[in-house]
């Protein structure tokens, strides 16, 4: 195994509740090397993090380790299946105080 598939493997092993869960591939084309990456989907939240930066870093760090053995290195992770989907989109926090909320059903219940 390559030290950047290796570096990856390791990173993400060490963040997941399931680590046998983590498997790897590592292609190399014209554009250079492309390490896809499949976990549980329990622990996609884990990889990605708070606003995808987790996977950032992640993807800074791997570029860091590629450079050092000078090859490009991109990461890829694959969305498990029954995921969100790529039309998915939360609502920013600024836009989430604008809106208006539908309360009539729970109106007249006098609390």
């Amino acid at each position: 195994m390559e030290a950047d598939q290796m570096f990856v493997e390791t990173v993400v092993k060490a963040i997941v509740n399931n680590p046998d869960g983590v498997k790897t591939v590592r292609t190399i084309d014209e554009r250079g090397v492309l390490i896809t990456l499949d976990v549980d989907p329990s622990d996609m939240g884990y990889v990605i993090g708070r606003q995808g930066q987790t996977a950032r870093s992640i993807r800074t760090l791997l570029k860091i380790v590629g450079a050092k053995h000078n090859a490009r290195v991109n990461l890829k992770i694959n969305e498990p299946v029954g995921g969100r989907g790529p039309g998915h989109r939360s609502m920013p926090m600024d836009q989430m105080d604008n809106q208006t909320v539908d309360t009539s059903a729970v109106d007249n219940l006098g609390i």
